[in-house]
């Protein structure tokens, strides 16, 4: 992801099209944005008389708040990634500072993204700004950094900064309970009544390759997953694939990966993440469409790499078994997670190979998908939506 693209932000963001802004929303990356989008529009349609201003994304946009900043561009991920684009993200944390200080929201929710969005919480904090530092802006979080994972003691900055948090896996609310904060499990959005799966397991469809929504991401995971497809047609003469993409940069990105394999570009067709779609097998990054296929009931497996330097640097802080998240929650590997190396086109071929001719894999993948929505499935007590009202409702009566 060039500089150049991040460039473009201007600076000073734009000013709220209405005073008294009740929430600002901040989400980083593709999956935030999708998050942030159905709590916003659930928000709204308890309460449509909020303000809600946010810098996000495309799906942000549609929900009925008003985005002042897209945050795309920034979806950056890595040590060394970030250290590349250090000044345009200082650039874009000192304006988002900025912002905050001068319109003044009654609350700020924070989607993920903690990279960010925790080090804004920390500077807004030293600035003053916040309920805990005797200002007057409450501080929300939605969808919280994976302290369970790495970097654990951020839980207990957390807590000195963070008025409410809501977590959508349940074992995280136990991950909290040494600190201050009490979190509220809202249930996870893909189990919500009104979210539709944008896959659904077919065993006449293609097979789905999901290298991702960032850059480099893409750039190392693409080429072993179009490397295992061009191995399988060698066994599959008739084998065909769809491969989803996230912006039309990165369509590009993977039309150039994907000419490197010659006639592959024949059996491959690439898809918007906007349309839903069909599979018979899934090769996945770990990121959110993984769950999505798990709950989809659709056999697959994990395939990630990332620069190797960041692999070396993660190993020493990540103390998980899995990175898979529906692995996690099931404390067992339904997606086979095949890893820098181990990620060669042999092993994801044999692995498509299984999924598409294994009768007991797809019954296994189908009853764990079930398992899994009753784990995350939404308590009594509702959803994001209706946590962001209560929280805000919270700040007006303190005012």
């Amino acid at each position: 992801m060039g500089s150049n693209l991040l460039a473009q932000t201007e600076y000073p963001l734009p000013a709220p099209a209405r005073s008294g802004v009740d929430t600002l929303v901040v989400a980083g990356e593709h999956s935030g944005d999708e998050h942030a989008a159905r709590m916003v529009k659930a928000a709204l349609a308890r309460n449509p008389d909020l303000n809600i201003v946010a810098m996000g994304g495309p799906n942000l946009s549609r929900s009925g708040a008003q985005v002042i900043c897209d945050m795309m561009p920034y979806a950056i991920v890595g040590v060394f990634e970030i250290l590349k684009h250090y000044s345009e993200l200082k650039n874009l944390r000192d304006g988002i500072v900025e912002w905050i200080l001068q319109h003044k929201p009654k609350t700020v929710c924070f989607v993920d993204y903690p990279g960010l969005n925790l080090r804004l919480a920390k500077i807004l904090t030293e600035r003053k700004a916040t309920i805990q530092s005797g200002g007057s802006i409450r501080l929300l979080y939605y969808i919280s950094p994976q302290v369970w994972a790495w970097k654990a003691n951020r839980r207990f900055e957390m807590a000195k900064m963070i008025d409410s948090l809501s977590v959508i896996f349940p074992f995280e609310v136990e991950t909290f309970a040494d600190t201050t904060l009490e979190p509220q499990f809202v249930g996870h959005p893909f189990v919500a009544a009104e979210y539709e799966l944008p896959t659904r397991y077919d065993a006449e469809a293609p097979v789905l390759l999901l290298p991702g929504s960032r850059a480099g991401a893409i750039s190392r995971i693409a080429p072993a997953m179009f490397a295992a497809l061009d191995r399988l047609q060698r066994r599959r003469p008739n084998i065909q694939a769809r491969c989803i993409y996230a912006s039309e940069s990165l369509k590009e990105l993977l039309e150039g990966i994907i000419d490197g394999f010659g006639d592959l570009k024949k059996r491959v067709e690439l898809v918007p993440n906007s349309d839903s779609t069909t599979a018979s097998a899934v090769l996945t990054s770990s990121g959110t469409m993984s769950l999505n296929c798990a709950l989809a009931g659709i056999p697959g497996a994990i395939v990630y790499r990332i620069h190797p330097l960041t692999y070396l640097f993660g190993k020493t802080v990540v103390k998980i078994p899995f990175i898979g998240i529906a692995n996690l929650l099931l404390d067992r590997p339904m997606y086979p997670e095949l890893i820098q190396g181990d990620a060669r086109a042999d092993r994801l071929a044999d692995e498509l190979i299984d999924c598409l001719d294994s009768a007991e894999r797809v019954r296994r993948t189908q009853d764990d998908s079930v398992t899994l929505r009753e784990i995350l499935n939404k308590p009594d007590g509702g959803g994001a939506g209706r946590w962001l009202v209560s929280q805000i409702g919270l700040q007006q009566t303190s005012d």
